[in-house]
């Protein structure tokens, strides 16, 4: 069982920087895959990347260059940089954990935080 809490977010501006966290609960968190999937007002969820326990990374199309994720397993947190703000990156976000490697679908992930908002002002 893990948990997920994200954190950080808020307002920020085009061609700015933001950081969000996600802290987990449980045992074997470096074992775990996490991702950031993001959803905006009437949109399907969107995958924004994943990293694995090792450090490897994948990133979707639209943060790809622009956004990069770390992750402390010493502090059971992972984190999504984002630079290079555009209006569209405006959503929520949210963080996801999963035992399987390479999934970039939401159906693949088992826990789930409670999403953290994202806004982006032009």
């Amino acid at each position: 069982q893990v948990q997920l809490v994200e954190s950080g977010g808020g307002l920020g501006q085009a061609g700015g920087s933001l950081r969000v966290s996600c802290a987990a609960s449980g045992r074997s968190f470096s074992s775990y895959v996490l991702a950031w999937f993001r959803q905006a007002p009437g949109k399907e969820r969107e995958f924004v990347g994943f990293i694995s326990g090792s450090g490897d990374s994948y990133y979707g199309v639209s943060v790809k260059g622009r956004f990069t994720l770390s992750r402390d397993n010493a502090k059971n947190t992972v984190y999504l940089q984002m630079d290079s703000l555009k209006p569209e990156d405006t959503a929520v976000y949210h963080c996801a954990a999963s035992s399987l490697v390479g999934v970039r679908t939401s159906v693949g992930y088992s826990y789930w935080g409670q999403g953290t908002q994202v806004t982006v002002s032009s």
